[in-house]
């Protein structure tokens, strides 16, 4: 079988949810969901917008391919998402029991990494960079129009 899509094409659309995070005036970080080459869910942070301080983007996403699958278990799932998931988005990917998780930027401050690499389930794949570049520029770009 011929795979038309790369985990780069995924990383792609996660950075165009951020972007749609970014025009919103909200933290610019996306995510997608992937199960069998297809896209089962797409989101960007709504903190802002829904008053929600849980609104991250991979908790939404989450959300909508559990309910996209009528399932608890995301097993045979990739998130992708812009930035080093925070804690509270780890533990939930733990609970989801993706297959992988595929980050593009850390974040030193506030990710998962600082808790230490317990938060994600032990058969999830963790891999990060893909698009570090681009999606930490955004990140920097907001922030400093934001100060």
């Amino acid at each position: 079988m011929i795979k038309v899509y790369d985990d780069k094409y995924y990383m792609q659309q996660a950075y165009k949810e951020a972007l749609l995070a970014y025009d919103e005036n909200e933290v610019p970080i996306g995510a997608v969901i992937v199960c069998n080459d297809s896209i089962i869910a797409r989101a960007h942070n709504m903190t802002e917008t829904l008053n929600d301080v849980t609104a991250h983007a991979e908790m939404l996403a989450i959300t909508a391919a559990e309910n996209f699958l009528g399932s608890k278990f995301l097993t045979d799932c990739t998130l992708f998402v812009t930035l080093e998931p925070c804690v509270m988005c780890a533990g939930a990917s733990y609970w989801a029991r993706f297959a992988r998780v595929v980050y593009a930027a850390p974040d030193d401050r506030f990710g998962f990494k600082k808790a230490g690499d317990k938060l994600f389930h032990p058969k999830t794949k963790i891999e990060n960079g893909l698009m570090e570049k681009e999606s930490s520029l955004l990140l920097k770009k907001f922030f400093t129009k934001k100060r």
